[in-house]
């Protein structure tokens, strides 16, 4: 009795490892893989740049414009509720680099009148910077207003739509 159970556990454990070399996985994981490459990539001989959407001067200074009002708006809320000091810089950054694009738009005068206004916002980004504790964020924000006062008086779309490049 003994020697036939021994016999028969034998024969189910032979036939329990047969189905392990039997099965794909176990195969595949101890085969060797080949060192031959891949199929090769193919070259690309004449890269072609995406220029994106053409979009006629007026549209671009319109963004420009639009984004520098909103980043403008976002900054005037931070100064308001005493956010982070990275926030701020961030909002006050956001803001110039769209006045640059600005007035990257306009001729020679208006550019004039526009770098009054971008000295005057890195003036502000620069006490900003300085102000770490948001001590002065009431007279941040009031500065920030009357730059987009301003700006919105002298530089909306009707009335430069003539000085645009």
């Amino acid at each position: 009795m003994k020697r036939m159970m021994k016999c028969q556990v034998f024969i189910l454990l032979l036939i329990f490892l047969v189905n392990l070399t039997g099965c794909e996985a176990f195969v595949r994981k101890f085969t060797r893989k080949s060192k031959k490459d891949k199929a090769p990539e193919e070259m690309v001989l004449v890269p072609e740049e995406w220029t994106g959407p053409k979009m006629s001067k007026e549209e671009i200074y319109r963004r420009y414009y639009n984004f520098w009002q909103s980043w403008q708006e976002e900054l005037i809320n931070v100064l308001t509720q005493k956010a982070s000091l990275k926030k701020r810089v961030d909002c006050a950054q956001q803001s110039i680099k769209n006045l640059s694009g600005m007035r990257s738009m306009l001729n020679v005068t208006k550019q004039k009148q526009l770098d009054v206004y971008l000295n005057l916002m890195n003036d502000l980004l620069i006490s900003i910077k300085a102000d770490i504790y948001g001590t002065a964020n009431s007279s941040n924000r009031q500065k920030a207003e009357r730059v987009k006062r301003n700006i919105m008086q002298s530089f909306s779309y009707p009335d430069i739509k003539g000085d645009l490049i």
